[in-house]
């Protein structure tokens, strides 16, 4: 099987990329004629494997640790697509691996979806998982956050070295709990990463989100959450507008930060502290560590600039109430034209009752030019009830981009778009400007 299993995949893969196909189908193909691929061929990497999971920050945070893995020499491998389904993890080693199979990597860094990571690891144990949060999200594929935190867990249990864990999220950080608890196989070592004081109100979690003060009301806060926050590995400081402060090793360290948005920011912590478990105690460079991390540009779609008509346009993903709440927090109340395109496809989530759970008021002074995507109206409805004024209302993504740069000729762009919608949108905007290519 193994003998043809690679290059008939590969011959898949360049048809479809040809005929301009999803990047998951050939592994999709693979996996059904060899289903030991995947296992097979990350076994060999001296490093092992990194999982990186939860509801937001998966991409930026998994391109982050790429990126600073191989400013310490190590050759990496990740599944750069963003598709992360375990049919997108083996897409990629279809790319990557010779025609006998061979993967030449280090270690491999994966983004997998929650879900789907559960799959992955009975197959493949990580040396290292890293999990970010648990928030509502794709409620019709999830149920309720409390599933998505057993779903992280599973991930946890799975892991042979270490698990690097949200110290400010309550369901996270009670993960440590069972991977070093009796019942645990592995015994995987555990390490956090976390907030200043001064900046936890910025990122609630999902109970906090609920109340007004953005403080948990009794009785909200997961039963079990941790009397006292443990000693994170990395803590971020400060989040500037262009730089951070990390703390780490007893020392801080301030660096210029290519990311926008303070979610990234609080993600590029995380990343430090999974790169730092996987280089391990030997001889880490820290400036060039440090250095990495502040030039590393935004993944596609999540905070992306490109530029039309010589001024920026910021594409901004938005998947549900934390990620949305943050991604306007991100930008300046005014001076920019705004585009929303909400799709509800699969991937985006059929469920879009969580706009009601973002407030907009902070588009009230410049309102949003156009509204877009299969979604278009029930998000028209949702500005209404918090008095912001719009435009068109056009669900053809197509037209309403057109609509939207024609309109807004000469200032600063931002469109806040779900997974879908900004699939469509940046192929469209390749048709007019530079937009990385993506395979």
């Amino acid at each position: 099987m193994f003998s043809f299993s690679v290059p008939l995949g590969k011959l898949v893969r360049g048809l479809s990329r040809l005929r301009g196909g999803g990047s998951a189908f050939p592994g999709l193909v693979v996996e059904k004629i060899d289903p030991g691929f995947m296992e097979r061929t990350l076994a060999s990497l001296p490093h092992g494997v990194a999982v990186v999971s939860g509801t937001n920050g998966k991409t930026t945070t998994t391109k982050m640790v790429v990126e600073l893995l191989e400013s310490q020499g190590l050759k990496v491998f990740t599944n750069r697509s963003g598709s992360n389904f375990t049919r997108g993890v083996a897409a990629s080693l279809l790319g990557d691996v010779d025609w006998r199979g061979k993967l030449d990597a280090d270690v491999a860094v994966l983004e997998l979806d929650e879900a789907h990571a559960v799959h992955f690891v009975n197959k493949v144990s990580p040396r290292f998982s890293l999990l970010l949060n648990v928030l509502r999200d794709q409620l019709d594929r999830f149920g309720e956050i409390d599933k998505t935190a057993r779903l992280l867990e599973h991930i946890a249990m799975k892991t042979t070295d270490t698990v690097v864990l949200n110290r400010e999220d309550p369901r996270v950080a009670r993960i440590a709990g069972s991977v070093q608890g009796l019942g645990s196989v592995h015994h995987a070592a555990v390490r956090y990463f976390g907030l200043d004081e001064s900046l936890r109100s910025t990122f609630p979690n999902d109970d906090e989100m609920r109340t007004a003060t953005g403080t948990a009301s009794p009785g909200t806060t997961p039963a079990g959450e941790l009397p006292a926050a443990p000693e994170a590995d990395v803590v971020l400081r400060r989040a500037g507008a262009r730089d951070a402060d990390f703390e780490f090793d007893g020392e801080t360290v301030t660096t210029p930060m290519k990311l926008r948005g303070v979610y990234n920011i609080f993600n590029a912590a995380a990343a430090l502290s999974l790169a730092r478990a996987i280089l391990g105690t030997g001889a880490v460079d820290t400036p060039k560590l440090v250095k990495a991390l502040g030039e590393v540009a935004p993944a596609f779609g999540r905070g992306e600039s490109l530029t039309v008509d010589g001024q920026p346009l910021e594409l901004v993903l938005v998947k549900n109430p934390s990620g949305f709440r943050l991604g306007l927090k991100s930008f300046p109340a005014g001076g920019y034209a705004t585009m929303i395109a909400i799709n509800d496809n699969y991937a985006d989530g059929r469920d879009m009752s969580w706009l009601w759970d973002v407030e907009f008021e902070s588009l009230c002074e410049d309102g949003v030019e156009v509204l877009t995507g299969v979604r278009a109206y029930d998000m028209a409805l949702r500005l209404q009830y918090d008095e912001v004024p719009f435009g068109a209302v056009e669900t053809d993504i197509t037209a309403a981009l057109r609509k939207f740069i024609d309109g807004s000729r000469g200032k600063p762009k931002r469109i806040f778009c779900t997974y879908t919608a900004m699939l469509a949108i940046r192929r469209e905007l390749a048709k007019i400007t530079i937009v990385e290519v993506v395979s």
